[in-house]
């Protein structure tokens, strides 16, 4: 099996899928980008010398395809709005979505670089970015870097599981896959723990009258 996954690392396929799975990972969520990166990466670091060009080509792939559905995502927010769907609606979907506008309105730059780590948040962001017609001359360059770092931080997870497995191709791979799920849940539930104290805060100051039903509406929102 390991041979079978290195030989296709080496054909010209192995990169274009991999921009296709980044690419719709962008506006799609359930597609695993981050799990397709990380153990390509790490197959072809584990493989040797050989794979050097494919990782490389990989990883302007993986870079260009996230850029690419970012913009795709800003694209359909500006176009469509964030209403216009079923699944739009949705409770985590509406509350993913006023949690990214409130952030936008507050710090378009941190936001969008950070939310690139989140796949539902990461849509939302630039779904919203989009809809409130955050320009896209500044929207660019922010997803631009957000798919550098997204792509670096890919690389290190699939370099360290290489370098104390690389004997083992495929299980360097599936540690890479594992380490880079425990790494993104861990910011997952950090952001959803730093919604929640902020969200709490906000009731605290927020006045008497309306407290309560402050209290609802902001916990609604730190659910994502």
């Amino acid at each position: 099996m390991a041979d079978l996954l290195s030989s296709f690392l080496l054909t010209p396929w192995a990169p274009l899928l991999i921009l296709l799975f980044c690419f719709l990972d962008g506006f799609f969520p359930p597609v695993p980008s981050e799990t397709v990166v990380v153990g390509a990466l790490s197959l072809a670091f584990a493989t040797g010398p050989a794979a050097t060009p494919t990782a490389v080509l990989i990883l302007l792939a993986a870079g260009a395809g996230a850029a690419a559905g970012d913009s795709a995502a800003y694209a359909i927010g500006r176009r469509l709005g964030t209403e216009r769907w079923a699944w739009m609606r949705r409770h985590r979907v509406r509350s993913a979505l006023e949690w990214a506008g409130e952030s936008l309105a507050r710090r378009p730059a941190m936001y969008l670089l950070v939310a690139r780590y989140i796949p539902v948040g990461r849509v939302a962001v630039n779904m919203t970015a989009g809809a409130t017609r955050l320009p896209y001359r500044r929207f660019l360059p922010l997803s631009l870097i957000a798919a550098v770092g997204w792509v670096a931080l890919s690389a290190l997870i699939a370099s360290v599981a290489s370098a104390w497995l690389g004997h083992s191709p495929l299980l360097a791979a599936v540690v890479g896959v594992v380490m880079s799920t425990v790494i993104g849940v861990l910011i997952d539930l950090g952001s959803r723990l730093v919604r929640r104290g902020r969200a709490r805060r906000a009731v605290l100051r927020a006045p008497t009258g309306g407290g309560e039903r402050d209290l609802v509406g902001a916990g609604a929102r730190a659910e994502l």
